[in-house]
């Protein structure tokens, strides 16, 4: 009974959204450099070759070239909540200039819980919002964090917020029926996110963990297997493979709907291996985790969560295990929501 109530609450939650928009399939060859390389094979398995040859040098993949043209947007003090609004460029050019800028938005922490040696040391956490987040998207949990002394930096998306061409609703171009596009569009958020922990460990913070929901905790995890700075790395909604989700989803039904008859699951799972939690699990051994899923999930199907958990489990990888008594739309809703902030934070807290 409690679960049929908590999927027609998801249902209704998820009806909400009125403006998606089945895409057209495109296996994106032009967003894979070096497709000449293959003569003669077909777009998919160009696709799935690059996608190899990603996973197989995964650290070039998600090399983040350090760059020191960061630039405050807002003066100190212009907040009433002390944040400050931080650009600085994407290592990755798309066609859309909008989104080469990256922007994140800094949340000190207060001042009486400074780190003692001064106000820039200490504990920070990067937070990789959910799919489709708006600017205020997780703003609320960043200062929590900074009401505890754990200083936060919300990061934009790529295609999310201030990045998003004018011409689209929503953020299609991070994960949608276009194959290419999704890889590549991911790739760029774990760069940026990269770029933004160096950013933080310049301002001298000594202890950085890392906290992403639904599509950013995937980022998130893929983000600490290839950055040596991160600590901790809280996962709010997880799945063991990025295809997975998109195939079976509430909130993806119109991107499963674009790969109808032209891809299997196995392909799609193939193509985007690189941006797969899956694929890093042992590159994340010795880092202090937390995974967390909901129990009512209809986004990310609680079988997928289990998988990883699981995988987790099978490898002897210790990490830390929270479920919500909910599902994924219905954990950003009181009092779920405020749980749910408990479980991140306190993590975090210990952790860091």
């Amino acid at each position: 009974m409690i679960e049929s109530l908590f999927h027609r609450w998801e249902r209704r939650l998820a009806s909400a959204d009125t403006d998606r928009v089945v895409r057209p399939f495109s296996w994106g060859l032009d967003w894979i450099p070096g497709r000449e390389r293959w003569p003669g094979a077909g777009p998919g398995e160009v696709v799935a070759n690059f996608a190899d040859g990603a996973l197989a040098d995964s650290d070039a993949f998600f090399d983040a070239p350090p760059t020191s043209d960061y630039r405050w947007l807002d003066r100190e003090g212009a907040s009433g909540d002390g944040a400050r609004t931080l650009a600085f460029p994407s290592a990755i050019a798309t066609p859309h200039p909008e989104n080469n800028i990256v922007y994140g938005r800094y949340f000190p922490a207060r001042a009486s819980r400074r780190h003692s040696s001064g106000a820039a040391a200490g504990r920070a956490v990067l937070v990789l919002p959910q799919w489709n987040a708006d600017a205020g998207g997780h703003v609320g949990l960043c200062r929590i964090l900074a009401s505890v002394g754990l200083a936060a930096f919300r990061l934009s998306l790529p295609y999310h917020d201030r990045r998003m061409p004018a011409a689209l609703q929503r953020a299609d171009y991070i994960v949608s029926s276009n194959v290419g596009r999704t890889l590549q569009v991911c790739r760029q958020a774990v760069v940026d996110a990269r770029r933004a922990i160096a950013w933080l460990a310049g301002q001298g913070y000594e202890r950085i963990g890392i906290l992403g929901t639904s599509l950013g905790s995937c980022l998130s995890m893929l983000t600490t297997a290839h950055e040596p700075l991160v600590r901790a790395e809280a996962l709010n909604h997880v799945s063991q493979f990025f295809a997975d989700p998109v195939w079976e989803g509430l909130s993806t039904a119109h991107v499963r709907a674009g790969f109808e008859g032209h891809i299997t699951l196995d392909e799609l799972r193939r193509c985007w291996m690189p941006i797969s939690p899956q694929a890093y699990i042992e590159r994340v051994r010795g880092r202090r985790t937390l995974l967390l899923y909901a129990r009512y999930d209809l986004t990310f199907p609680v079988h997928l969560s289990r998988n990883l958990v699981n995988e987790f489990n099978r490898r002897g990888i210790p990490h830390r295990l929270a479920v919500l008594p909910c599902g994924h739309y219905t954990s950003g809703v009181a009092p779920f929501k405020y749980l749910d902030a408990y479980h991140l934070t306190s993590f975090l807290l210990r952790n860091l």
